[in-house]
């Protein structure tokens, strides 16, 4: 795997980490995955702050597609950056159509734990083009998820793919996490993903942008770090993650949109 796909291993991590604590999230594939791989992690990546972050990260995105899911029962799911994720599984969608997308070499990966069905697919692509876009069949609702990836797109490429989207399906809802320009420059010089050696990422400030560049209307900015979640924290844990972790500072680098197409 390249760099930007080993980073994968860390939110994977992360999952396999709390669900094994038996808190914020539920995730056996994860941990049966992990164990599994044994990819050594080094450093911050193995950080257990960094583990909590990303559980709670996991978990809001679960508890957003369970609802879009639910108020749109016709729609099919498509996860752009999908790594070794078990979402499909894990709030209980199998019943649903639902693409899971990534590098080839990521989908390979994945099949030795993931089976398609008639409902559930595995598409190999790279989300800096938008050719692959085409393979999928056409429907009048898309819920797309976009974890953990927009932060390797540049800004044009993320607009292009995303106005792709927008142009294919006549409706859209989007949730994607990004870093802020602010999170992109330190993480040169002090991010976990260096720990895999990806470096290049890239940030956005301006909600505004996918508005003009590829026509999603900004609906809210959702916590990353939800206080029920915190909560499960315990002690010194749950002081320091609120207050460091889930603080001023956190929201100055990491931000979490939703967009749809103005349904």
């Amino acid at each position: 795997m390249n760099e930007v796909n080993k980073t994968l291993y860390i939110p994977l991590y992360g999952k396999a980490a709390v669900s094994k604590k038996g808190i914020i999230l539920q995730d056996k594939k994860a941990e049966q995955i992990w164990e599994k791989e044994g990819f050594v992690l080094k450093g911050k990546a193995k950080s257990k702050w960094l583990t909590y972050y990303m559980g709670m990260r996991s978990a809001v995105f679960d508890n957003w597609v369970k609802t879009m899911l639910e108020t749109y029962p016709e729609a099919m799911v498509l996860h752009i950056g999908c790594g070794m994720d078990s979402r499909v599984e894990r709030i209980g969608a199998r019943n649903r159509i639902w693409y899971d997308v990534d590098f080839p070499d990521v989908i390979e990966e994945r099949r030795k734990y993931y089976q398609e069905d008639e409902y559930y697919h595995m598409l190999l692509a790279d989300a800096r083009k938008t050719d692959w876009v085409k393979q999928l069949p056409c429907c009048n609702h898309i819920i797309v998820i976009m974890e953990g990836i927009s932060m390797y797109l540049t800004h044009e490429e993320l607009a292009h793919l995303l106005l792709t989207i927008k142009n294919y399906f006549q409706n859209v809802n989007l949730l994607v996490d990004c870093y802020t320009e602010l999170a992109a420059k330190a993480s040169k010089y002090k991010n976990p993903i260096k720990e895999v050696g990806a470096s290049a990422t890239s940030g956005l400030d301006d909600t505004t942008y996918l508005e003009k560049r590829a026509g999603l209307k900004f609906v809210a900015e959702h916590s990353l770090t939800p206080s029920e979640m915190v909560d499960e924290l315990h002690g010194f844990e749950r002081w320091f993650f609120k207050h460091v972790m889930a603080g001023s500072m956190a929201k100055k680098l990491y931000r979490l949109y939703e967009y749809n197409s103005g349904i």
